[in-house]
């Protein structure tokens, strides 16, 4: 089925939602085959929909890390800035370097030993020293070094402008690694989501300095940059709640970063959709007074061409998740439901970096946006669904509604020419129950790309657990 015009596409997404307040009338309404039906506007003159009584200011931003990352500044020089506190690395197996001021014997004195996570201020005028531990020096990562660099932000929490000493390579990590993970490291530590309180807590990072004469600590440092600035929009998506951050918002965000990204962006309405046959996503779109979204974006290297390596990414995006007709307990769980895009979020993250690390290869992403809500049109336990593609689903539990959307993606992930095809979803609670809350679980059917996956994970930080697919 070829996809719709995108001039149709527009005037449908006008005549759906022309106020972006959420589902009203649609002119023509789309067909009722794919399992479900036309969405229709019910409610008597002058009723509101449930997101219109909750407040959200104009002009609300919900990726208010993008300024703060814009504002910071990442430098190389000789040496720290007077006012700035300044880490000195130490390890467990070395003596302390002389740039600290302090000996061994001393720090060994007040309890510092060199381990990972550990970080004590040597007061001084006018900005302190900090001996951060990395462990024994042949066992270091970047992992250890992300770890090492939160102790010494959070350390001095008060600090607006902190430098790190980096005098080469940090044992088996090179100068340019070390640079990225101390930078990715202090940054994240230092998030904080505030968006919506009187006060934002914490205190905004102006300055972070590299002493260092190494000529490749200067794009490490930026890449570092990059890498936490996408961290921080994927916890700020994460965290916005779902009246502020709606199917229609996130698309909405997607197109206006477009630019800014390097990114081709399409969005596909409730028309558009029933064209492509996406009878998963409407399915779990039946119940909301919110429109569903599909964002296509896609990002193209400079030069790309024929032979460019290709990479899908789907990520799922279920708004708010009360569990459908299946609705879930009223318990801390359905609380934390607004996360259930943090899949999309995540992506949404990684699109912002791409061109900013100048990444080499092509990357096609589908973001699969809805709410899974209660109501009088939501689809029921025994329903049959007819995704992309033409298979049909029966439905027996309208809360395992992350792989009906997800169902829609990957099957057009798969009609235009990819090398690989990676999703990324909260979709089961299983996988907390094995794994807990700081590992998460990968599987796949091709044991070559779920290794490159791994080994990722491994040097970003990010744990993952091989499970059986």
């Amino acid at each position: 089925m070829a996809p719709p015009d995108p001039a149709v596409s527009r005037a449908a997404t006008r005549a759906i939602d022309p106020g972006g307040r959420g589902r009203t009338r649609c002119y023509p309404p789309p067909s009722g085959a794919f399992g479900v039906s036309a969405p229709s506007d019910h409610r008597p003159e002058g009723c509101i929909h449930m997101k219109q009584a909750i407040t959200v200011a104009p002009g609300f931003d919900p990726v208010p890390s993008i300024p703060r990352s814009a504002a910071l500044s990442v430098a190389v020089a000789a040496a720290a800035p007077d006012r700035a506190a300044t880490a000195v690395l130490v390890a467990i197996d070395a003596e302390a370097p002389a740039s600290l001021g302090v000996g061994t014997a001393a720090l060994r004195a007040a309890g510092f030993t060199g381990a990972v996570g550990q970080a004590l201020v040597v007061p001084g005028s006018p900005g302190p020293a900090v001996a951060v531990g990395i462990g024994a020096a042949a066992t270091v990562t970047t992992s250890v070094l992300h770890d090492a660099a939160a102790a010494f932000a959070k350390a001095t929490a008060t600090a607006t402008e902190l430098a790190v000493v980096l005098d080469g390579p940090v044992g088996p990590v090179s100068a340019a690694d070390a640079a990225t993970a101390l930078v990715e490291g202090i940054v994240l530590s230092r998030y904080r989501w505030g968006a919506l309180k009187r006060e934002v807590p914490g205190i905004d990072l102006a300055a972070i300095t590299l002493v260092a004469s190494d000529p490749t600590v200067a794009a490490g440092a930026e890449r570092g940059r990059a890498l936490a600035a996408a961290g921080s929009v994927a916890r700020d998506l994460a965290n916005t709640p779902p009246a502020h951050l709606t199917a229609t918002r996130i698309a909405d965000l997607c197109v206006e970063r477009a630019g800014e990204w390097g990114l081709e962006v399409e969005v596909f309405d409730e028309v558009a959709l029933a064209e492509l046959g996406c009878g998963g996503l409407l399915g779990v779109n039946g119940g909301s007074a919110e429109p569903p979204r599909m964002v296509k974006a896609t990002y193209r290297p400079d030069g790309a061409g024929p032979d460019t390596p290709h990479l899908s990414i789907v990520g799922k995006g279920i708004m708010y998740d009360s569990g459908g007709i299946s609705l879930k307990p009223g318990d801390a769980v359905h609380a934390t439901m607004k996360n259930d895009m943090s899949g999309a979020a995540a992506v949404v993250g990684a699109l912002s970096a791409l061109r900013a690390v100048g990444c080499p290869t092509a990357v096609t992403a589908y973001l699969m946006c809805t709410d899974n809500m209660p109501s009088g049109t939501a689809m029921a336990l025994g329903d049959v669904l007819t995704v992309r593609g033409g298979t049909t689903v029966e439905v027996i539990n309208t809360d395992a509604e992350g792989r009906l959307v997800m169902a829609d993606a990957l099957v057009l992930a798969t009609e235009e020419p990819t090398d690989a095809i990676v999703d990324i979803a909260t979709l089961t609670g299983a996988c907390m129950r094995a794994l807990g809350t700081q590992v998460g679980g990968v599987m796949g059917n091709h044991q070559g790309l779920i290794d490159q996956i791994r080994a990722c994970a491994d040097r970003t930080d990010e744990p993952l657990w091989q499970l059986p697919l």
